[in-house]
């Protein structure tokens, strides 16, 4: 009971202080006017992969190494799979052609190298990790140059909205976040390790439920919420973009940070999400949107993808 208790304080951990720290990291790119569709596509994505990344870095460091990979294709699966199909009960969800020309395909080309550096050796070390967070980095400073090109064009990119902090609240913010993150993740970890051990699960199967799950959840009520107001017409695109965050950034610093071993389950389970990025790419490429009949499809799928993993 004590597990439970901890693992869902880690989640509330997690998901409150990426809130703060996005708050105040955003609020000091603001005053240094830094312009705000620059900090949605940097300190605003990157925090809302903290929680994964924080579960991730904390199993690689204490040798939970199955649970780290796990993490990383579970919240992807997740999203692509619950956050989409649970916002297109609501609305028809949108993508944009850019996106599915060029993020999508981009975000299977990450999940096949991911593949690749996992089945050689079975392992990710840290030249494997520096890699990913190389191609990360490239991918960061191609999306904003892309995004001060449209604006030059006349075409002015989606801005976030940044709260407004005094210096004192920013240093508070940031701090506690951080604090609150790396504690979060660590009861998470430990948590979701003693619940594996009582029940005899393995680590790649927390991995892929509980810790992929709870992760996720900040990104699915917060897609459910916008759909309902028929505002989910970025949610895809927003899923695609976490996704290739979670891959490259989270992948790559739990790698660099300590090698993490791939076991045969780890390869399937990314063939999968390969599979199931094509499907989901073949459904909205002629008209550009997920309907109800689609969305059910996607459920249905992660309800059957469930029962496999606990069945194997």
């Amino acid at each position: 009971m004590l597990a439970y208790v901890v693992l869902i304080v880690g989640f509330v951990l997690l998901v409150k202080g990426a809130d703060f720290f996005v708050d105040g990291a955003a609020s000091v790119a603001k005053k240094l006017m830094v312009p705000g569709f620059i900090i949605g596509m940097t300190v605003v994505a990157m925090g809302t992969s903290a929680p994964e990344c924080a579960v991730s870095i904390t199993a690689s460091v204490k040798g939970s190494n199955e649970m780290a990979i796990s993490n990383i294709i579970g919240s992807n699966l997740f999203n692509l799979l619950v956050v989409c199909g649970c916002c297109s009960l609501f609305s028809p969800l949108l993508i944009k052609k850019e996106t599915l020309k060029k993020e999508f395909p981009f975000s299977i080309i990450c999940a096949a190298l991911l593949l690749l550096l996992g089945a050689i050796g079975m392992t990710t070390g840290h030249l494997d990790g520096i890699i990913l967070l190389v191609i990360f980095i490239t991918f960061l400073y191609v999306m904003v140059n892309s995004a001060k090109k449209a604006m030059k064009e006349g075409n002015q990119p989606e801005s976030e909205e940044v709260k407004e902090l005094s210096t004192l609240r920013c240093i508070i913010y940031i701090g506690g976040g951080l604090a609150a993150i790396v504690l979060g993740g660590q009861m998470v970890v430990n948590s979701a390790q003693t619940i594996a051990l009582r029940f005899g699960m393995s680590e790649t199967l927390v991995g892929l439920t509980i810790c992929a799950i709870g992760t996720s959840l900040p990104e699915l009520v917060t897609s459910i919420v916008a759909a309902k107001k028929g505002e989910a017409g970025m949610a895809l695109g927003n899923v695609i973009g976490s996704n290739i965050f979670n891959i490259l950034l989270v992948g790559g610093i739990s790698a660099a940070i300590s090698p993490v071993d791939v076991t045969a389950q780890n390869l399937i389970d990314l063939v999968i999400l390969m599979a199931v990025s094509l499907f989901i790419m073949a459904l909205v490429w002629k008209r550009q949107y997920i309907r109800r009949k689609g969305g059910i499809s996607l459920l249905v799928i992660y309800a059957v993808y469930m029962v496999y993993i606990c069945m194997r």
